[in-house]
């Protein structure tokens, strides 16, 4: 995709939510099924993925960790704002790969410690790219993939999240 065609797709949008705000409001879901073992199964949109426990926790290592699954989203989400805004401002990008990794410490999520915090206490995101863009060039480049990547700036700038629950009478979840 170049840069006419991701505008041209890209325009109608645009045009239509300035016009009609509410237009761009929109509810994503993702929804897992608890199963045996301690995992819960996601469906990814592709594939169904399987959760469980990461072996720092007592897991076999055969299930997906949902760490891992954060970190993923975010390289996944990272990697696409890149390539859009590069080819938004005219970018060429030859290759490119994107990093994300984080510390966390597994006493806090084993409650081993009550003074350490549960979840990722750092995360990184590295891009590698194969480019001759500028180095002003690579800053607007990162500081746009930055400011519209919607895992990123929801990391950075946590939402409210709600809880709650319902309890089903029959042996079936789903309704």
């Amino acid at each position: 995709m170049n840069m006419e065609e991701l505008r041209s797709l890209q325009a109608p949008l645009k045009e239509r939510y300035r016009e009609c705000p509410e237009a761009a409001l929109m509810t994503l879901r993702a929804e897992g099924r608890i199963g045996e073992g301690i995992t819960c199964a996601v469906g990814t949109g592709k594939a169904l993925v399987e959760a469980g426990l990461h072996p720092a926790t007592g897991g076999t290592g055969l299930m997906a960790c949902s760490g891992n699954m954060l970190l993923e989203a975010l390289a996944a989400c990272a990697g696409v704002t890149l390539g859009a805004v590069a080819t938004a401002i005219g970018i060429e990008i030859r290759d490119g790969m994107v990093r994300a990794e984080g510390d966390l410490d597994f006493r806090g999520t084993l409650g081993v410690s009550k003074e350490t915090p549960v979840g990722f206490q750092c995360i990184r995101l590295q891009f590698d790219l194969a480019t001759d863009a500028t180095e002003d060039q690579l800053a607007t480049l990162l500081r746009l993939t930055e400011r519209y990547c919607v895992v990123y700036q929801t990391l950075r700038q946590s939402p409210e999240i709600s809880v709650s629950h319902r309890v089903t009478k029959s042996g079936s979840a789903s309704g």
